[in-house]
């Protein structure tokens, strides 16, 4: 093994016990620290006594020290392999400060009353919030709403198939209709339901009403009937995002080889039983993988909602983030809102997990 080889291999350090008891003493001991503090803290808030401590950020302080000495007892214990693993544990540290922590809270929060109109201040209610939520109409009907708002996915994924096969074949200014159908979604959500939600289809003075009524539409109100409402809820939240469908299924079919297509002409395959025998099955895990964004992204649908219908009428266009939205701004109940929160979350995690599983099983290779 020449010289230049041993520069890269790392090799057993000559640790003592010492050093290696030192280092475990260091974690165990600042872990200890963040005990007693998150115990005087609790302590204190549930009102046994009074530490003279006003935010929590006591325990985050011992936290950071916790880390700090957690990374530092890794060169102490394991030596240059302790090394290679702060290349890691920091950021893995960080990852859990944002999102251990903030949901910990929030599920102390989700069994509290806390509404902030209420000189009282937030206090644990147990169950209440459970119970409230299992009569709630309005949750389960915004619960139906993502149904069918997810179902019409299949619908956009269509659409987005055959723009994108429109723009992979040889047409005359095929560069300029890519960046054109790109256009709404370099738009945000929000500037759409004003544009055209608030303008185009305004009862009175937008375009599209008055081009309506030209048509012999009495009255037409894009918002007023709960089926109309829903509908154009939807086409405007497609027509959004059915280009970020689009440029992911037409990459796809950018990638694959030529030779196939023409192959499948030399053995006599017309254009429908290419598309179904070669370019679908291959476009699979592209597709899957599409739906399944395109999903993630209709599960937060909120701004579209909240800026032209606020869930009406009726909340039959309600999603279940702009019902969540409006529990914390029109009612601030904090406590009722965060519990929704979090079953939602539940929800998504067991749905996406599922739907997953069987992208899986779909998206496997056949032999």
């Amino acid at each position: 093994m020449s010289q230049g080889d041993l520069l890269h291999v790392v090799t057993a350090d000559d640790i003592s016990d010492r050093r290696r008891f030192f280092g475990r003493a260091i974690v165990w001991g600042s872990a200890l620290v963040v005990a007693l503090v998150a115990a005087l803290q609790t302590a204190q808030h549930l009102g046994y006594a009074d530490f003279g401590f006003r935010t929590w950020r006591p325990v985050l302080y011992a936290y950071i020290l916790w880390a700090a000495c957690l990374c530092w007892s890794q060169v102490l214990i394991r030596g240059e392999h302790g090394k290679r693993t702060l290349f890691v544990l920091p950021a893995a540290l960080f990852v859990v400060s944002l999102t251990v922590f903030p949901l910990l809270f929030g599920l102390v929060i989700a069994f509290s009353n806390w509404n902030l109109s209420s000189p009282l201040g937030r206090q644990f209610n147990g169950l209440d919030n459970v119970r409230q939520m299992w009569a709630d109409p309005f949750y389960w009907n915004a619960m139906r709403n993502m149904v069918w708002y997810c179902l019409a996915i299949l619908v956009e994924y269509a659409v987005a198939f055959g723009l994108a096969l429109l723009l992979n074949a040889e047409i005359r200014a095929r560069k300029f209709f890519r960046v054109a159908f790109l256009l709404p979604l370099m738009l945000s959500p929000v500037a759409v339901s004003w544009m055209i939600g608030k303008s185009m289809l305004e009862v009175r003075f937008g375009p599209v009403a008055r081009f309506a009524r030209w048509l012999g539409w009495d009255n037409p109100s894009f918002f007023g009937s709960p089926e109309i409402a829903k509908f154009t809820i939807m086409l405007l939240d497609a027509w959004t995002f059915i280009p970020f469908m689009m440029i992911m299924i037409l990459a796809g079919l950018q990638a694959i080889p030529k030779e196939l297509t023409e192959a499948a002409k030399v053995d006599g395959a017309g254009p429908w039983k290419s598309f179904w025998e070669i370019t679908f099955p291959l476009m699979l895990p592209v597709s899957i993988t599409a739906i399944l964004i395109r999903i993630i992204f209709k599960l937060k649908l909120a701004d579209i909602v909240i800026n032209l219908t606020a869930g009406g009428p009726g909340g039959a266009t309600d999603t279940v983030t702009s019902f969540i939205f409006r529990e914390y701004r029109d009612r601030s109940n904090v406590g009722y809102g965060t519990l929704l929160a979090m079953v939602y979350l539940v929800i998504i995690i067991i749905a996406m997990t599922i739907l997953m599983k069987l992208a899986d099983r779909f998206a496997r290779p056949r032999t």
